[in-house]
């Protein structure tokens, strides 16, 4: 059974990169990778947020948040 791995980013040019650099290179034999633009989808914020989320872009990956770089706070997404 595959993992579940959810990357939410905010399409800026950090998330991008680290969307084509992680998440589309996560192996779909492992991981069940959901990704989640939280610019164009506001409701799904505190979502992340209740996760551990705290900026973008991000992984959860079993409950568990793994921030990648820094491209915006989720503050600025509400």
């Amino acid at each position: 059974m595959a993992r579940k791995a959810t990357f939410y980013h905010a399409g800026c040019p950090v998330c991008a990169d680290a969307e084509t650099a992680f998440a589309k290179s996560l192996d779909p034999k492992i991981f069940d990778v959901e990704i989640v633009h939280l610019g164009e989808n506001k409701a799904r914020v505190s979502e992340a947020e209740a996760a551990g989320v705290k900026s973008v872009p991000a992984f959860v990956i079993d409950g568990r948040a793994y921030h990648i770089n820094h491209g915006a706070d989720l503050a600025v997404l509400k």
